[in-house]
């Protein structure tokens, strides 16, 4: 099965195990409150006798959040290094941010509002902004990173499947920010190198023109 980007699979497991951790939680915690509030709740004519501490009770509350604390930060850590490291064979996109739209440049000097890339291939794109701070968020390939002025970044990622896929800006921009939208579109390899190509080419005629 074709996942939209090498992320989508890790991010939703972390997503799900975590979740589902919390949900569990949350339906022990609420059963016992309810246990607690009926077996401890006040009764005529009983003396209430001080509890001076459990050291079992205080070695479980402690080990069981702390072992379910650990794949949690496993899994973020695996993602995190992941993601700092792009492959040496990636192709680079210069992805430059401003109010209120973003500019994709390839190696070799085109220059678009889209972002094009092949299949299967890695691609690492350099966030830059030349004005306040913005965001390069595509939900559907799981990655997110922030574009602040004055400081490179960078985010990289491989799609197994072609298509059209959202870019937003996820840091809020000013007047026109919820219009800052734009695309990936995954083509196949062949498709690429000929798009590619024609962009080239009108690249050179408008430049021997002018």
């Amino acid at each position: 099965m074709f996942s939209a980007s090498n992320y989508v699979d890790k991010v939703d497991f972390a997503f799900i195990f975590i979740t589902a951790i919390s949900f569990a939680l949350l339906i022990l915690i609420t059963i016992l409150m309810i246990y607690f509030v009926f077996k401890y709740n006040r009764k005529k004519g009983v003396k209430p006798v001080n509890i001076h501490g459990n050291t079992t009770l205080e070695i479980i509350w402690t080990a069981i959040p702390v072992l379910l604390v650990i794949p949690m930060f496993y899994y973020g850590w695996v993602g995190f290094v992941e993601g700092n490291n792009p492959p040496k064979d990636s192709m680079t996109v210069k992805a430059t941010a401003q109010m209120w739209k973003w500019t994709f440049e390839y190696p070799n000097g085109v220059k678009t509002d889209t972002m094009y890339v092949p299949q299967n291939r890695p691609v690492k794109v350099d966030l830059i902004s030349i004005d306040v701070t913005h965001a390069f968020f595509v939900p559907a390939f799981r990655i997110k990173r922030d574009v602040v002025p004055n400081r490179n970044n960078m985010v990289w990622f491989t799609s197994e499947n072609t298509g059209s896929f959202d870019i937003a800006c996820a840091e809020y921009c000013g007047l026109n920010h919820s219009y800052m939208y734009s695309k990936v579109v995954v083509l196949k390899e062949s498709e690429y190198a000929d798009w590619l190509k024609i962009q080239t080419d009108k690249m050179n005629a408008a430049a021997i023109t002018q």
